[in-house]
């Protein structure tokens, strides 16, 4: 299993934190932004980072039979953990903005574990965790690479490979520094 240092050493060779001013898929406001999609460019890394992440799942012992991921950023990271979890693993995607579970996947009467690429507000994947709900299946917990919530998500408990306490910030609360800086959005969702 990684340990902080070398999951931390992997994130930098990969690109992977960002600094600037971005917008959040929460909405929110911040300084850095963690875009795992940098890290997943690099299989042989991300492999590394995946299979320990499924180390600390399985160290849970948590009883569920399929992973699941909202699209886009969970997609890779839930195919690529659940191969180490050995279960299946779906996507929910956005249509007109609302998840919608597709493409003839069923979850009906499932036991699953919600996993994510990086989780802020935890607002993702909570509306995932709804709409699979709605479908008739049962959220038992809830995964990340990169937990950033600093202990303020939705989510009582997360299970995430690295934890970083970035501090973010609404819109009319920003530092001086930030407001000299244009705002970029570079997740998925749109606010």
């Amino acid at each position: 299993m990684l340990n902080e240092e070398q999951t931390i050493d992997i994130l930098k060779k990969t690109n992977s934190l960002l600094e600037g001013h971005f917008i959040l898929s929460s909405g929110l406001r911040s300084e850095k932004y963690l875009q795992c999609a940098q890290l997943m460019m690099h299989a042989d890394l991300a492999e590394k980072v995946c299979e320990s992440l499924a180390e600390k799942i399985k160290n849970e012992k948590i009883d569920f039979d399929l992973v699941a991921s909202p699209a886009i950023g969970g997609i890779l990271v839930g195919y690529q953990v659940s191969k180490f979890l050995n279960v299946p693993n779906i996507f929910v995607e956005r249509v007109d903005n609302i998840f919608n579970l597709r493409r003839g996947f069923d979850c009906k009467n499932k036991k699953i574990l919600i996993l994510e690429d990086v989780i802020t507000t935890g607002k993702s994947s909570i509306e995932c965790a709804k709409c699979l709900e709605n479908l008739g299946s049962k959220i038992v917990g809830y995964a990340c690479i990169i937990d950033r919530s600093g202990g303020n998500s939705e989510i009582n408990k997360i299970i995430s490979q690295i934890s970083f306490n970035i501090p973010t910030y609404s819109k009319d609360n920003l530092p001086e520094h930030l407001k000299k800086i244009e705002a970029v959005k570079p997740g998925s969702r749109k606010i």
